[in-house]
């Protein structure tokens, strides 16, 4: 039986039990598509990298004996779209029988449903075998519940998998050790070099730039950094045990204008298209750990574990549970545009500045600066979530929307009217501050409110809250901040919005 097996840009995990054994009647096919670039506007570090890590991945499956048809995107052949490329292959190869991974993304589930349903050759879907859990077992853990709260989902995860479990107990004692991730780095714990992969995609950036695709970000050499390859994703891996693990957690969230990577692992590009599975990862990890546990604290493995096994899996689960309509949830009711400096990072306000510009060379920001830097400007600005959307999709290279949606209109924005948080996060300047360098050569004053350089972050903040108190006043977490606001004088609380609306209004004068 003549057999077509489809593999998306994600799904590139060479550990599949598909390619265990070569077979002369299966043909595996992959396709760089203006589809996929143009749907939204990505990062050309994002484009570079999905191409050049497919490519590394068809080369590698022709050496082990497999048969491959590629499009690069400026074949003749190549249709620039999904189906009609599966159409003429499946027809050109007498095919009789199509197959494909399950894909993670709801856009491309539905459209190779839609071309199953509409086709005379036999079709098998298959899991990705990429996950802890599968589709819809999140929204099985949370059936019948009012919340669905992370956490436990997170503690049953680590019950599951007997991960950091003694006796059926947490290891340490306790469930999180989030309060031990929230120090502040001021520079006196060296960092070590990166692991800076030398790939030359010289190739796939001519490819790019003859294709016309439009790109935003910035990439001004011919190799790429992050890892294209399960050998170069392992050899990252070995590095963040080594040199970054020990001090991991307790810089998880921290913000520095001089490093843009800090103790992160840089991994996430490489698990989200499936070089590498988040069991390998914590494995790796845990192993490492049991070796060297006299000199690293479990405080720094359970931040980067609860980040996998939980906020990750967390999301895919959210993900699948609300689709599509989750896309659409704008509980705030938030409509204006985000400001040309997003795409530019030209700001007086040092924070933005420094987390857009990072975004805009490297195609990464941390999740705190992604969460309480651009993140929470949006929000405070009262930015359409799906202008954020789109933003974080394409400006990040490891973006891909079962694991950005959730983040930015649940966690982020709060779209979905605290599916995912239990309160928005959103905070003045006083929280950048306290967990970075910014504020110190920022054109702006952190601690003022209403004057010419006044923090926006300030009158934003306060703003936010009594704009949105219909929607927000009644929540438990937030009843703190409202008595504050119920106290604030009329005329300061006055001045304060009046401020916030010209920021609001003149938001690239900023």
């Amino acid at each position: 039986m003549k057999i077509l097996r489809l593999i998306l840009g994600d799904q590139l995990n060479i550990r599949h039990s598909w390619f265990n054994t070569p077979n002369d009647d299966v043909i595996y096919c992959l396709f760089e598509m203006r589809q996929e670039t143009d749907y939204v506007k990505h990062h050309i570090q994002k484009v570079i990298g999905f191409f050049a890590s497919m490519r590394q991945f068809a080369e590698d499956l022709k050496t082990q004996g497999h048969t491959v048809d590629y499009f690069k995107i400026n074949d003749k052949e190549n249709t620039q779209s999904l189906v009609a490329n599966l159409a003429t292959l499946i027809k050109s190869h007498n095919v009789e029988r199509f197959e494909y991974m399950s894909p993670d993304e709801y856009r491309l589930d539905k459209q190779l449903s839609d071309f199953c349903d509409n086709l005379d050759t036999e079709t098998l879907v298959v899991a990705s075998e990429h996950f802890y859990t599968k589709r819809d077992d999140l929204a099985t853990f949370f059936k019948g519940k009012k919340q669905y709260l992370m956490e436990n989902f997170y503690r049953d995860m680590r019950k599951k998998h007997d991960i950091l479990m003694v006796a059926g107990q947490p290891e340490g004692g306790k469930w999180n050790y989030d309060k031990s991730n929230r120090n502040k780095w001021k520079g006196d714990v060296p960092i070590p070099n990166y692991v800076s992969f030398k790939n030359d995609i010289s190739e796939v950036k001519k490819d790019i730039e003859t294709a016309g695709i439009t790109t935003i970000g910035r990439f001004d050499t011919t190799t790429f950094s992050y890892p294209i390859n399960r050998v170069q994703t392992l050899e990252q891996l070995k590095y963040f045990c080594e040199e970054l693990l020990v001090h991991f957690g307790d810089y998880q969230d921290a913000m520095h204008t001089d490093e843009a990577y800090l103790f992160h692992s840089r991994l996430s590009f490489a698990m989200n298209i499936k070089l590498i599975s988040p069991k390998d990862v914590v494995t790796t990890v845990m192993n490492y750990y049991r070796i060297h546990g006299d000199d690293i604290n479990i405080s720094q493995v359970e931040g980067f574990v609860r980040q996998i096994i939980g906020w990750r899996e967390y999301m895919r689960g959210m993900y699948w549970a609300f689709m599509p309509e989750y896309k659409t949830k704008n509980a705030l009711d938030n409509h204006n545009t985000l400001p040309d400096f997003f795409w530019t990072g030209d700001t007086k306000m040092n924070c933005l500045s420094k987390t857009i510009n990072n975004s805009l060379d490297n195609g990464y920001a941390h999740h705190i600066q992604r969460l309480m830097i651009t993140g929470n400007y949006a929000l405070l600005t009262q930015t359409h979530p799906d202008e954020v959307d789109a933003w974080y999709l394409g400006i990040y290279v490891d973006a891909i929307e079962w694991v950005q949606l959730t983040n930015t209109r649940g966690m982020s924005q709060f779209a979905d009217g605290g599916k995912i948080a239990t309160k928005p996060y959103v905070s003045s300047g006083s929280y950048i501050n306290k967990m970075s360098n910014y504020c110190g050569d920022c054109h702006y004053n952190k601690s003022k409110k209403t004057e010419d350089d006044a923090c926006p972050f300030n009158s934003l903040y306060w703003n936010f809250l009594d704009d949105k108190r219909p929607q927000l006043g009644k929540n438990f977490r937030m009843g703190m901040m409202y008595s504050l606001l119920d106290k604030m004088d009329k005329q300061v609380l006055q001045d304060i919005k009046k401020k916030a609306q010209h920021i609001i209004e003149h938001q690239d004068d900023y």
